[in-house]
């Protein structure tokens, strides 16, 4: 098979670049989709991290619904095995329970990516529901980390990280419950953002107001790829609950300036949870730099009761996610999760949480709200606030605390232990504010460490300007320049 670029060429293009070189007539969408199949078939037996090439979408990108006149001009792009549905195609969400399973519609969001030009290939792996930290059962897949194998690539996003990661496409869909983008985006080397709430919707399934934590994003390699991807898909469908706005500007226009002088906190000591040593003097380090770009740097944290935070957090992951399998065990005609189709601590929330009170769930929603006032103010004084995206090493492969394949019988220790590590990102769903993760800094294993930036609700367009300012200033050298070692201009 002849390919329309050499994999060192494809590699340096994003997904912009690549859709100005159809626009001009070098390539066609098809080839684009051809080359991207590629990809995975040279990075996915050993990656596992595309459970579904759709072999109509990359022969005839256009039958796919994909608009050729959209910003992404045909640029081909895979979807998480989770959340926004594509009628007719499989969604499996990662369980065996749900294999099978066929979407009877699409969703909103399904249709406005595709009318943004950019042409659904395929599908990536995702833990169980996305209620874990990789994707990693061997009954299922094992998602690998192309930087270093004998790693997860942690989640819920795992297989957009891996093929964003080892060069196979330039940008994918994710999704962030508690750090599903950020997370992975961080131990890959890419960037991931979590919007705003009130930016992308999950209609008409849900909303924002019944997923309360959950939002829809992607992951990149560039800054401006990103901002096109919210810029040409947000907004809200026909009976939300809640207003969908709007910036002033685009953000592909907004990014192209530097931000003014920023106050910006850094960060590591979240309630009971601490940064390794290595993971402070890295975030020290990206402090040092930001000095240099003017920003205004110093330690700083809200006045957050970070126990009662996490505790309100656990509360709502809980009873989510158990009426989550509830639902779908009832759309089977099930009673109960099946042990041998259903994980065991995604059984063990299911018989914890599907009988939690209105009581406890106005609890939780009074925490969220101090939570949220409490990051607000914060931020009248700050712009931003800089975190490692983790506190803790990515895992290795097989280290099954952190899985919902765990043995563990109390699936409050479980979230427990999960905050230790995956202490930095949650907060960002309860309050419904944006936050990144940028490639900027290494963990002593070698693999990436994704540095995160908060900001206000709505002030998604500063961090991206942020980031924006950062790809400049390091010459556009994401990960210091460096390519994983399972990567398709070497696999």
């Amino acid at each position: 098979m002849t390919l329309a670029m050499t994999w060192d060429e494809w590699a340096k293009h994003d997904a912009l670049a690549l859709a100005d070189r159809v626009r001009a007539g070098e390539v066609t969408p098809a080839e684009l989709s051809a080359q991207a199949a590629a990809g995975i078939a040279l990075t996915n037996p050993a990656l596992s991290a595309v459970v579904e090439v759709f072999a109509d979408a990359v022969a005839d990108p256009l039958a796919n619904g994909t608009n050729p006149a959209g910003l992404f001009a045909g640029v081909p792009y895979l979807m998480k095995d989770l959340g926004p549905t594509l009628k007719g195609r499989l969604q499996e969400m990662g369980s065996l329970l749900m294999r099978g399973n066929r979407a009877a519609a699409d969703s909103f969001l399904a249709g406005r990516i595709r009318q943004a030009g950019l042409n659904i290939i395929g599908r990536t792996t995702t833990p169980e529901f996305g209620c874990c930290s990789s994707a990693e059962n061997p009954a299922v897949y094992v998602t690998r980390n192309p930087w270093n194998r004998d790693y997860t690539t942690n989640g819920s996003s795992a297989g957009t990280a891996a093929m964003v990661a080892a060069g196979v496409l330039p940008i994918s869909h994710a999704t962030d419950g508690g750090g599903s983008i950020r997370i992975p985006a961080g131990a890959c080397g890419n960037i991931g953002l979590k919007p705003s709430r009130g930016v992308f919707s999950i209609a008409p399934a849900a909303s924002d107001l019944t997923s309360l934590v959950s939002i829809q994003g992607c992951h990149s390699r560039s800054v401006r790829d990103t901002a096109a991807f919210i810029d040409a898909c947000r907004g809200g469908a026909a009976g939300e609950f809640m207003p969908y706005w709007m910036p002033p500007e685009p953000y592909t226009d907004l990014i192209r300036h530097d931000p003014r002088r920023l106050r910006i906190a850094l960060s590591h000591e979240w309630g009971d949870y601490r940064a390794t040593p290595h993971f402070v003097a890295e975030l020290e380090r990206v402090g040092r730099l930001l000095g240099s770009l003017g920003h205004e740097v110093e330690w700083a944290l809200p006045q957050v009761d970070f126990r009662a935070a996490f505790a309100a957090q656990t509360t709502c992951y809980i009873s989510n996610f158990a009426q989550t399998v509830n639902n779908l065990i009832a759309s089977l005609g099930l009673d109960c999760p099946p042990a041998d189709r259903v994980e065991p601590i995604n059984i063990r929330i299911w018989e914890a949480g599907l009988n939690t009170s209105y009581t406890e769930r106005a609890g939780m929603q009074a925490v969220f709200n101090t939570t949220s006032r409490a990051f607000g103010a914060f931020f009248e004084d700050w712009d931003i606030i800089l975190t490692p995206i983790t506190a803790l090493p990515t895992p290795s492969i097989g280290t099954t605390e952190y899985l919902t394949i765990s043995d563990n019988p109390d699936v409050h220790d479980w979230f427990a232990n999960l905050w230790r590590n995956f202490a930095y990102t949650p907060l960002a769903n309860l309050c419904g504010i944006p936050a990144i993760s940028l490639p900027l800094c290494w963990q002593e294993s070698g693999l990436p460490l994704g540095i995160q930036a908060q900001a206000r609700q709505a002030n998604d367009g500063l961090l991206l300007q942020l980031a924006a300012q950062l790809e400049r200033a390091i010459g556009g050298q994401w990960n210091d320049g460096r390519r994983p070692g399972l990567h398709v201009t070497a696999a």
